[in-house]
């Protein structure tokens, strides 16, 4: 099983890697959010410290559940009852608290695992009105019809058509289809540009700008359809 240990501290990283390589997983590290957000599609279970130093793991947590069914057991150095729930509420399968037991872990995993392999598979394919996107092909249909769409065109419209009811905020569209590009500065203004392009390109393809509502000062939400 390959598993992806997202962990900003090199010393614990490197010592959970070689004691999962010594049980037969096949365990990749990254060393940040960003990185984190790039590898994820490629593993099986996802290994998360909510610590990292660039993106909150929470966010990460919420950007990989938005598109991925990818088991995630996140690890926290604030043993509370609120950090626990906020955790399983973003979308993790567990929550362990820092220091934890070897043993511990991989029994969470075991169980975690068995979880996963009794779930039916997921849906695959997003209806919306006349709108029918599929993550599996990235094809997007409108009457029918085939609706070209740019890798990003279509990783943003896709994560607004799966959560129809929220609001998607602009740093979690930075950190989901951007890659975890900050807000702030210079680069933030040019990618919140990016995003603006991007939103009003995928409503012409679409035909109509009511595909794509902008919440002003939050972010964007898709349509009523």
């Amino acid at each position: 099983m390959q598993v992806l240990l997202a962990e900003s501290d090199a010393t614990h990283a490197g010592v959970l890697q070689h004691s999962l390589r010594r049980l037969g997983y096949d365990v990749g590290v990254a060393a940040n959010g960003v990185a984190t957000l790039e590898a994820y599609q490629e593993y099986d279970l996802m290994l998360l410290g909510l610590e990292l130093n660039d993106i909150d793991g929470l966010e990460i947590c919420r950007a990989v559940r938005s598109s991925s069914d990818i088991p995630i057991i996140a690890f926290t150095a604030r043993d509370t009852e609120l950090d626990r729930v906020l955790s399983l509420q973003a979308g993790c399968d567990d929550c362990l608290a820092k220091p934890y037991g070897f043993r511990e872990l991989t029994a969470r995993i075991e169980a975690v695992m068995r979880r996963v392999r009794h779930q039916p598979p997921s849906v695959h394919r997003i209806v919306r009105g006349p709108l029918s996107i599929d993550r599996e092909s990235r094809e997007v249909h409108l009457d029918g019809r085939p609706v070209p769409m740019t890798r990003k065109e279509f990783d943003l419209l896709h994560l607004l058509a799966s959560q129809p009811q929220a609001v998607i905020s602009r740093e979690r569209l930075m950190a989901e289809v951007w890659k975890g590009a900050k807000s702030a500065g210079a680069m933030g203004g040019q990618v919140s540009r990016t995003i603006d392009t991007h939103v009003n390109m995928v409503r012409q393809k679409l035909g109509a700008a009511e595909w794509i509502v902008t919440v002003r000062g939050v972010g964007f939400r898709f349509g009523d359809y």
